[in-house]
């Protein structure tokens, strides 16, 4: 069966009476150059083990089983589960489990499915819950070599931009806190069925073993990073000072005892600037 010939998708969702779910943001790929491409960039070997969310119809599954020693995915839809049955029957080292992954725990489903296996993630994620998946997966730090997804353009330009330039925003420090991002290459809207009306990207985010900034408080420095992006239009002292609820002479202070300009904006700060400027509003507020 060819899953990226049109015609034939379409006889056989015709078939098993499957109707696509714009709430689930289901498109599924019919470029056939795109997923042979995405798994082998992915790095996955004979010895890998890989977690696919959200295999449609199985074409970028089809080409991971090729590759990987063991493939486990999970999907949402149970009305897909019949046509992987049958798009997929020729392999026997694919395991789907019909669940909603970020409900899923993947530290147990690791242990169980890959002992020994150093293990990856690659998916064509939904552009509704692009940021949440992946940022779910990135803060379980769950023990994974690298996450290669595709996601909507924009979503990807965002989160592989170097923090501090114009693009960064909060979701591209979280990411690179993480992980090192790397965009790999770009897929049009017209190869998906049905075409969704934006332009999609995939990228790499490899996992780091330890994060590049040292911080005494996660949970404040990320607190302090939404902040600061909060209100992109305001001066980093305004936002800061609003997003945590604290004295604008405190944040002000921080500034200036960090060295940074008292109009600086939070787009102009690099990641060890926001890693610094966290310490100081700590201490300045404690």
């Amino acid at each position: 069966m060819n899953l990226c010939d049109y015609s034939e998708i379409k006889k056989l969702l015709e078939i098993n009476n499957f109707h696509f779910s714009k709430s689930l943001g289901q498109n599924f790929i019919i470029n056939p150059a795109v997923c042979p491409k995405m798994a082998e960039m992915s790095g996955i070997d004979g010895e890998s083990g890989v977690i696919e969310i959200g295999p449609g119809i199985g074409v970028l599954t089809a080409e991971l089983a090729k590759r990987a020693k063991k493939v486990v995915c999970i999907e949402l839809d149970s009305k897909l589960l019949p046509l992987l049955g049958i798009t997929l029957k020729e392999f026997d080292n694919i395991e789907i489990i019909n669940a909603d992954v970020l409900k899923t725990d993947l530290h147990a489903l690791i242990k169980e499915k890959f002992a020994g296996m150093k293990v990856f993630v690659c998916a064509n994620l939904p552009y509704y819950i692009t940021s949440p998946v992946i940022m779910a997966l990135l803060e379980s730090r769950i023990n994974v070599e690298s996450i290669t997804v595709m996601v909507q353009k924009e979503a990807a330009e965002r989160m592989c931009a170097p923090v501090g330039s114009r693009d960064s925003g909060a979701v591209t420090v979280s990411v690179n806190y993480y992980a090192e991002a790397q965009k790999l290459f770009d897929v049009s809207a017209g190869s998906f069925m049905p075409a969704p009306k934006v332009d999609s990207s995939v990228m790499k985010l490899n996992i780091r073993k330890t994060p590049p900034v040292d911080v005494t408080d996660e949970a404040f420095f990320f607190r302090t990073v939404r902040a600061a992006f909060g209100q992109r239009r305001k001066t980093a002292s305004n936002s800061i000072s609003s997003g945590l609820g604290v004295a604008k002479q405190a944040v002000i202070k921080a500034i200036a005892d960090c060295g940074f300009a008292p109009d600086i904006r939070a787009e102009a700060l690099t990641l060890e600037d926001l890693a610094k400027l966290s310490e100081a509003i700590k201490a300045n507020i404690l």
